[in-house]
């Protein structure tokens, strides 16, 4: 076998046997294969497509590339949840400690942003001396003591995921849908979860902007998981409006906190309970209540003792950029929009996120958001305040911010998108 002949099968519209499949996953993971190579076979995916019988052969090869992490030894049933990525989405703070509360164990396996969506290591990572990297047997550690642990995932599961997902950053192919899909459902079947509850986003600031096409995404994915034996539902969320009030690493810390204490956005509890729900009944936990685990204290109890165990201080003060600059109202209404991909640009150009990997962040650059869509605003009344320390780039951030909300008078009878569009699964 050699690549050139796999190349050219699907340049050429053919279905890729399971043989060709696990042969040029591995030997590119073993550097057999070019990184030109398998960017052309990338490329042609991207335009051709895959049935699902080679979605699934490519994705179960992208696994069997390296190890897969067993959980069995624990005393309780294991959940996870993956989003794929929107502004404000600091759902997995609250929910891995609140699914804790409730009697699962949550090994959170989470990443770094890159562009206009925040990475919740990075937001974490804000709170003073928290680590994100722990080896194997630190995560077993601190699942057995607290119940729920968020870090990087080790350089041992799916390798040959993290190899392809550079490629793919770099040439274009990102937005392939049976990419996409074995990209995210190889590193979270890897991971050893029994049970597994997708966020597909749907929206300006999201990777998928129609509803459509994350349907589809879901339905795909739910299937993967469903072939290797974990129990896989999906939730279709809207994402043309960011989540919750903020939008940046700290600020997103402070909101999350919020949420845990009783309070915060009604969106982000709304959201966070939902997928909650959809964990405990995935892994047989139906009764459990995480509604009531957030008022009674018990999933905060969980927080600070997994800050702990990480490294970090909970009670210590989050950082707070230099600089701020308030976006006022234009003129009295409703609002009636606000776009989640220009508040998430703003907040990456700011200094929150980055253009590369290796980029640093600021742990308080971000943007707060003081009016959503459904709510009054009177002329000159502050729509967002921008944060930073880095003041030069307030202009940059507010070009991107241009035409980023709509107003209506009062009384206009407008009503935001629900959040939860569909469920899958």
């Amino acid at each position: 076998m050699d690549a050139i002949s796999v190349i050219r099968a699907k340049r050429d519209r053919q279905e890729l046997t399971g043989e060709q499949i696990d042969w040029i996953i591995d030997a590119y993971t073993r550097g057999v294969v070019a990184d030109e190579q398998m960017a052309a076979l990338a490329m042609a995916v991207y335009l051709n497509g895959m049935t699902r019988a080679e979605i699934s052969r490519w994705t179960a090869a992208m696994i069997a590339s390296g190890e897969r992490m067993d959980f069995g030894a624990l005393d309780r049933p294991t959940a996870d949840k993956h989003s794929t990525g929107g502004v404000g989405d600091k759902i997995t703070l609250p929910l891995a400690p609140l699914v804790a509360a409730c009697g699962a164990a949550v090994p959170q396996l989470s990443g770094r942003g890159l562009g206009h969506t925040g990475g919740t290591l990075d937001k974490l990572e804000s709170v003073p001396g928290w680590r994100a990297s722990l080896s194997n047997a630190e995560m077993m550690d601190v699942l057995r003591d607290v119940g729920s642990v968020v870090c990087a995932a080790g350089e041992g599961l799916a390798p040959a995921d993290k190899r392809l997902y550079a490629l793919r950053d770099v040439t274009g192919t990102v937005e392939s849908l049976p990419l996409i899909a074995s990209s995210i459902m190889s590193k979270k079947i890897a991971e050893g979860t029994g049970a597994l509850v997708l966020d597909v986003k749907a929206g300006s600031g999201a990777f998928m902007k129609n509803a459509d096409d994350a349907r589809e995404l879901a339905a795909t994915m739910v299937e993967l998981g469903t072939d290797h034996g974990v129990r896989t539902v999906a939730l279709l969320t809207d994402m043309d409006t960011p989540l919750g009030r903020t939008a940046g690493n700290a600020l997103e810390v402070r909101e999350s906190v919020e949420v845990l204490a009783g309070g915060g956005p009604a969106d982000v509890v709304e959201l966070t309970v939902a997928l909650a729900r959809e964990m405990l009944d995935a892994a047989g936990l139906p009764d459990a209540d995480p509604a009531k685990a957030l008022a009674d204290g018990s999933a905060m109890d969980v927080w600070r003792r997994m800050i702990t165990a990480q490294g970090g201080d909970p009670d210590a003060q989050l950082p707070r950029a230099r600089e701020q600059h308030v976006v006022t109202a234009p003129a009295s209404g409703v609002v009636t929009r606000l776009d989640a991909y220009a508040v998430g640009l703003a907040a990456w150009r700011l200094g929150a996120g980055r253009a590369r990997k290796e980029d640093p962040v600021q742990a308080g650059a971000g943007v707060e958001i003081h009016a959503r869509p459904g709510d009054h605003v009177t002329a000159g009344a502050p729509l967002l305040t921008l944060h930073t320390d880095t003041p030069d780039t307030f202009a940059y951030a507010q070009a991107a911010l241009e035409g980023a909300w709509e107003l209506a008078p009062a009384g206009s009878g407008f009503r935001p998108r629900p959040l939860i569009l569909d469920r899958i699964g």
